[in-house]
């Protein structure tokens, strides 16, 4: 339980943490986004980590954010767009060549006869690809959870190498450079400094309604009489 606070701490107040990490470790700032968005991306178990969250709040910093006494804390912007657009295709790929590979095998992995993966995330990522087809892979990139099982289950459905590369390099584009850009023009205006809490509950949730309306429109279309 507290593993769980503490990374909701994390998230709320992410602002707070990267600017104490920027100044702590400096350069090496980058390779830890670089390890996040890379390991959310491309491991099923790193599913929980903030992807979205962590794209505006790095735009942010790339403006340059400024603390109560004066310290200035700031990323490159073009050196945070590279890297972060690399970690997300090198995620998605590795995930897709584990799900080819070991899929399988890592879906019936268990600890005390419980399921380490919960299978609902691999049904409910079949229905999208189901609905939205290959493109699934640029869609599941705005969708929390979704987005870490999507090139996993492209694997294990062994979708042709070519084309997952396309949707993965075009969705990790869109991704990275649509959330830094947001965070980049818009996390220094005075009202969302003042609310940066609330913004990224905002994101969070945003990037939930899209699945929910997922769920509500499959659970309507078993009801109906066939």
């Amino acid at each position: 339980m507290e593993i769980i606070n503490n990374l909701l701490d994390f998230i709320v107040h992410l602002d707070h943490h990267l600017f104490e990490l920027v100044w702590e470790y400096g350069v090496w700032i980058y390779v830890l986004l670089f390890l996040i968005v890379f390991m959310e991306t491309g491991l099923l178990v790193m599913a929980f980590l903030p992807g979205d969250v962590l794209l505006f709040t790095a735009g942010t910093f790339c403006a340059g954010v400024q603390n109560d006494i004066g310290q200035t804390a700031e990323l490159n912007l073009f050196f945070t767009l590279l890297l972060l657009v690399i970690a997300a295709i090198l995620g998605d790929a590795l995930n897709y060549y584990l799900g080819k590979t070991i899929g399988l095998k890592i879906l019936n992995w268990k600890i005390s006869d419980k399921q380490i993966i919960n299978p609902k995330y691999i049904l409910k990522t079949n229905q999208f690809y189901e609905n939205h087809g290959p493109k699934t892979i640029i869609i599941a990139r705005f969708l929390p959870i979704i987005r870490t099982f999507a090139p996993f289950v492209a694997g294990i459905a062994e979708m042709p190498y070519a084309k997952f590369v396309r949707y993965n390099v075009s969705g990790a584009f869109i991704w990275v450079l649509s959330l830094v850009f947001l965070g980049y023009f818009f996390g220094n205006l005075s009202i969302v400094k003042n609310n940066f809490k609330m913004v990224i509950l905002g994101i969070i949730l945003l990037s939930l309604v899209p699945m929910c309306i997922e769920i509500i429109r499959n659970n309507r279309k078993k009801k109906q009489p066939r």
